[in-house]
């Protein structure tokens, strides 16, 4: 199987923008564990911006284009460094690939993206990508990693895209404001009742909310790809999710 792992500022780091280690190294161990199992594995992970705030001991996410650009190159590099570290203590080789939208959208080099990709898999190495954050402008930009993650699975005909976001899955109502909102276990099909589900956006660090899962999720079914949105606080969930166990939010292609 092959599987696209999308993981999330809000997972990624503590309300600090400092590194959640105990979380990250989880997600590393059983991402490997998964692989050694047989499958290809892909990350596609935010946190750039996030990890930068902390290294550089910002009080809070830059607001301004320079400065989020600023954030992401410092940030960009301890994220690798990271991955690097913890996957090798498994025998697991990362490869860092940084896109913007032009890259998916131009034809020949959407294609040069996807052989690369798939030459990266045939030699054993786990692609770790993120939106290109340093030179991104609105104009270039994909926008947020959930729909990033949605065209990479789309690209390299993945089977399943799982998205780890700060909540266990789709609600009938935000739960964290209404104690009787109901979790949905499986959707089949994004109809305007599913997209008003959405609510507002996520963490102060991140720039997803459910709304760019949601149209993730439209990507995917369309391409047959199916998607999982699963709390990423305990990465141990992911294989029950490869065991097909009942878990977050399932939309079936």
């Amino acid at each position: 199987m092959r599987v696209v792992c999308k993981v999330g500022t809000s997972t990624l780091t503590h309300a600090t923008g400092r590194l959640n280690i105990r979380r990250v190294e989880a997600l590393c161990r059983v991402l490997s564990d998964i692989k050694n199992a047989g499958h290809e594995v892909i990350l596609v992970s935010s946190g750039a911006i996030g990890m930068g705030v902390g290294k550089l001991n910002l009080s809070a996410r830059p607001q301004d284009m320079p400065g989020k650009q600023a954030a992401a190159a410092v940030g960009q590099c301890e994220l690798m460094y990271v991955y690097d570290k913890l996957f090798s203590e498994y025998h697991h080789t990362v490869a860092q690939i940084l896109l913007t939208g032009e890259d998916l959208r131009d034809e020949a080099r959407h294609a040069n993206f996807t052989n690369t990709m798939l030459r990266l898999l045939s030699y054993g190495a786990i692609p770790v990508i993120n939106e290109n954050d340093t030179v991104s402008t609105e104009e270039i930009a994909v926008g947020d990693n959930d729909t990033l993650g949605a065209l990479v699975a789309e690209s390299v005909k993945a089977d399943r895209l799982i998205v780890l976001s700060d909540i266990d899955g789709l609600y009938t109502a935000d739960p964290r404001k209404d104690p009787d909102a109901r979790r949905l276990e499986e959707v089949t099909e994004i109809t305007d009742e599913v997209l008003s589900l959405a609510g507002g956006s996520g963490s102060g660090l991140g720039t997803g909310g459910m709304a760019t899962k949601l149209a993730a999720a439209r990507i995917c079914l369309a391409a047959g790809v199916e998607m999982i949105i699963m709390n990423g606080k305990d990465p141990e969930q992911l294989y029950d999710v490869m065991e097909g166990k009942k878990v977050g939010t399932r939309f079936r292609a």
